[in-house]
Formats: structure tokens, C-alpha cells, sequence
């Protein structure tokens, strides 16, 4: 079944997903862009709060990329915690050095997922130099949020694709891009391993406001029955 992903930015945001029973809590700063990060020690904070209850990830924040500042802010988010460290592969600079240096600190604790951005029209083909640096997942979002949904910037066959290459990679695979409610059938049929929301989640779908205990609980809503309408399906 596809999980649920929640953006959050504080330990208030965090205890509201976390009692709607999200599947992933993820930590960043929607002011601070794409993937813009959260201090620390705010991490450190809602890393407690959350107490393992269920698993945390959490972005570096909107960085070249070049090896030495990847490294280093991998190297500065794994003592926070989280379960997983998002990497942004924005346009240009050194992906291939950037992914020769963070081959060497891969753990099991801190695992790495790579987020390739679908209105940059990404090349595919690096998932499979991510699995052979120890990469545990890949997932697609949207670099620019006013261009619309991941539905929107990227067609049915290119959002196939993604997933099927993923798993037969073995990588945990994840939809995202300010995805809506009505976008949830059409990507759960896909079987990612989870869908990220985070604006749809928020007040007049604001993703840099505050979230909507309401909203929140109706996207969990639409998951769930999608899924289990999708597994009907499958046994007829």
C-alpha cells in the first residue's frame, strides 16, 4: 500500500501528522525553497517529539551540488536522527563527484534518498549510479511550485516509468510536487511506495502557512480509499 508523506516545520506541525497516523514525517522549510531545510536544532527537537513513533526524513535544504557542501551537510543532518536524508540533484554542478563522495558515508542508520526535480526534465538513468553509491530511495518533485502538480509537468508514461525503473532497482520510490487531493488515484496506480503533500495539506493550500487539521485528515481519507479501491481491482 502507498504511504503518506507530510511536510512539517515545527514540533506543533509534526504532533498533527503524527496523529492523523502519516506514514513518513518530513522536515523542511517551504519559505526557504523547494527543499529548504529547518535549523538543527529545530530537527533535533522534533526528532525527539516524535520518539521513533514513525519514521523521519528531512532535506539539506537547497544546495549546490558539489561534493564538499553535500557532504558536509549530510554529515551535519545525520547526527540529528532522522531516519532519511533528502538530497536535492538541482541542475548543473558536479553530480558524479557528488555522489563518489557521499558513497563513503552511507550507513544503515541515516539512509539517503535522491530527489530529482520532474519540471527539469532529469535523466533518468542516474537511479542507477544512486543504487550502486548506497542510495535506499529516489523520488520526484517540482523545483518550481507555481508551474503546478507533478501531473502537470510530466505525463502519465514519464511518472510510469520513474516508478517502474525505481523498483526494479529496489529503491523506495516517492511521488511529490504540490500534488492535490485529485491527483491521489491517478498516483497511487502507479504503486509508489508513498505520495509527499505538503501545500494540499496547509490552509487555502498556502504550502508556507500553517496546516489544516481538516485538509490533513482528508488526504489521509482520499489515500486510504484509493488504495483499497485500487486492491478491489486487482482481485476481480
Amino acid at each position: 500500500m502507498t504511504g503518506m508523506l507530510a511536510s512539517v516545520n515545527s514540533v506543533e506541525e509534526a504532533l498533527l501528522v503524527l496523529n492523523a497516523e502519516v506514514d513518513i514525517i518530513d522536515l523542511k522549510q517551504p519559505a526557504l525553497g523547494a527543499l529548504g531545510a529547518l535549523e538543527l536544532v529545530d530537527i533535533k527537537q522534533i526528532v525527539a517529539a516524535i520518539a521513533g513513533r514513525t519514521p523521519v526524513s528531512a532535506t539539506i535544504g537547497d544546495l549546490p551540488m558539489q561534493p564538499e557542501v553535500i557532504f558536509n551537510a549530510v554529515q551535519l543532518m545525520a547526527a540529528t536522527g532522522v531516519n532519511y536524508i533528502k538530497i536535492g540533484f538541482f541542475p548543473g554542478d558536479d553530480w558524479t563527484g557528488t555522489l563518489k563522495k557521499l558513497s563513503g558515508v552511507v550507513s544503515q542508520k541515516q539512509a539517503l534518498i535522491a530527489v530529482l526535480f520532474a519540471d527539469t526534465q532529469p535523466d533518468l538513468t542516474i537511479m542507477l549510479t544512486l543504487k550502486a553509491s548506497g542510495f535506499v530511495g529516489v523520488m520526484l518533485d517540482t523545483m518550481d511550485k507555481q508551474d503546478g502538480s507533478l501531473t502537470q509537468v510530466m505525463t502519465a508514461e514519464q511518472i510510469a516509468t520513474f516508478v517502474s525503473q525505481a523498483k526494479a532497482l529496489k529503491l523506495l520510490c516517492g511521488l511529490a510536487g504540490s500534488l492535490r487531493l485529485t491527483d491521489i488515484p491517478e498516483l497511487i496506480a502507479y504503486h509508489p511506495d508513498y505520495l509527499g503533500f505538503r501545500g494540499a495539506l496547509c490552509q487555502q493550500h498556502n504550502r508556507i502557512g500553517q496546516l489544516n487539521q481538516v485538509a490533513v485528515k482528508a488526504i489521509k481519507q482520499a489515500m486510504q480509499a484509493a488504495s483499497q479501491e485500487l486492491a478491489i481491482e486487482s482481485i476481480k
